[in-house]
């Protein structure tokens, strides 16, 4: 990207005219049903929030609404493991796209426990280890980081979605025990999944979210207090592992087409960091094939269509 984006000079009149315009598109995908909680949520709502690295958080629709994060979690879990474990965490956690789904077992089985990176599910089960291991109450750390990186301490997770993850997580329990079977989970299985799966019923809003990642878009400078989140090295490792392996099996395409670091999540959240100008942050249950939201997906790829936020 050359220099910085320019800011349109209302910027939420140009949100509301690309949210009413997903609301327009003909009705698409479904609510996540394989958690019985995720599948009561209204499937209609639907928000953006885009934060500016000034600290302005722009919105429109259902942008101040609290969602489940789900994978979004693995965000702030990946910068949590990087600021206690260093290049460590490298050794049990690779950087590749997997090019197998998220919850893939062969291909775990086929690289003897290592997951091929801390956005596919077993990737993040490995990085919840590291934080239980590391941290006398992982859970709390974890909602602490988020709290204060948000700037929002009403920040807390959803118990009925908390415990429908841990009646239905059969098969991240799968990848746990087999990981702990080549010697890469240290802490006791149950406690790394209880904490893998409390991080992903956290609630946050759109606001929220764009909020909280903004270090990322910042050189690892949190604009809202001036912190220093993480090193500028550790900011552009996140994005890139973001930009190849953010999106399920729809990295490449969203690359592709918008050309911007994101993580999605089945609770259908959508974020994408845009160097040097902020974090745009969508929501809308319905996904799509791959697991994306499919009003998500578009209003971010009009929002970066219209601004030219590319990184490329």
């Amino acid at each position: 990207m050359e220099g910085t984006p320019k800011r349109p000079s209302n910027q939420e009149l140009l949100l509301q005219e690309i949210l009413q315009e997903a609301l327009e598109l003909p009705l698409s995908g479904e609510v996540a049903n394989y958690i019985p909680a995720l599948a009561s949520v209204n499937p209609n709502q639907c928000g953006i929030a885009v934060a500016n690295l000034d600290g302005e958080v722009h919105m429109a629709g259902d942008a101040n609404v609290p969602f489940s994060i789900q994978s979004v979690s693995k965000v702030y879990g990946l910068t949590m493991a990087m600021l206690r474990m260093g290049d460590d965490l490298w050794r049990r956690v690779h950087m590749e796209p997997s090019g197998q789904a998220f919850n893939s077992i062969v291909q775990l089985e086929w690289e003897h426990g290592i997951p091929r990176n801390p956005f596919i599910n077993a990737g993040a089960i490995v990085v919840a280890d590291t934080l239980v291991s590391h941290y006398s109450s992982s859970k709390s750390a974890f909602t602490s980081f988020v709290r204060n990186l948000a700037d929002n301490q009403d920040i807390y997770v959803n118990q009925g979605i908390f415990q429908s993850e841990k009646s239905h997580g059969n098969r991240n329990a799968a990848l746990a025990y087999l990981m702990k079977s080549f010697g890469n989970i240290e802490a006791e299985v149950e406690d790394t999944l209880d904490h893998y799966f409390f991080q992903c019923s956290i609630d946050m809003s759109c606001a929220d979210v764009a909020r909280s990642l903004s270090f990322l878009a910042n050189r690892g400078v949190q604009p809202h207090s001036g912190e220093q989140i993480v090193t500028r090295r550790d900011a552009h490792r996140i994005n890139a592992i973001l930009q190849t392996s953010g999106m399920y099996d729809q990295s490449g395409e969203f690359a592709f087409e918008v050309g911007l670091p994101a993580k999605s999540g089945v609770g259908g959240g959508i974020v994408a960091i845009v160097p040097n100008y902020g974090v745009i942050c969508a929501w809308s249950p319905r996904l799509n094939q791959y697991g994306n939201s499919c009003l998500g997906m578009y209003m971010i790829t009009r929002l970066a269509e219209k601004l030219g936020l590319s990184v490329y």
